[in-house]
């Protein structure tokens, strides 16, 4: 069985064109939005935006492995194991969360 535990073997299953396929019919069947802030009843969509500083589109949705291919690398390729989310879903089920930076004026008397 094909094992996801490192950098470099999850690299080339993302990068193959097998997932490439799959996520983009992931994305086809959630309508292009984010089932997490469906869910919240919420609507987030991907605006097809580009950035200049990275010169590429800018990522708003992703598509999310249910049960994480490092632990279920036989579900890798299951459409039923996909769902589209946003990245800051994305990030916040992975406990990925960032400060964000605070205005430094805020406690100041004289505002």
């Amino acid at each position: 069985m094909i094992e996801y535990k490192t950098r470099e073997q999850k690299r080339k299953f993302y990068d193959g064109g097998e997932w490439k396929a799959l996520r983009e019919l992931a994305k086809s069947r959630d309508n292009y939005e984010c089932q997490e802030c469906k869910r919240q009843g919420k609507v987030t969509i991907d605006m097809n935006e580009y950035s200049e500083r990275a010169k590429r589109k800018k990522i708003a949705l992703v598509v999310h492995h249910i049960k994480e291919i490092e632990h279920h690398p036989e579900l890798a390729l299951e459409l039923d194991n996909l769902e589209t989310v946003c990245v800051d879903c994305h990030n916040k089920e992975h406990g990925r969360l960032f400060d964000t930076k605070q205005n430094k004026w805020a406690d100041d008397e004289r505002w």
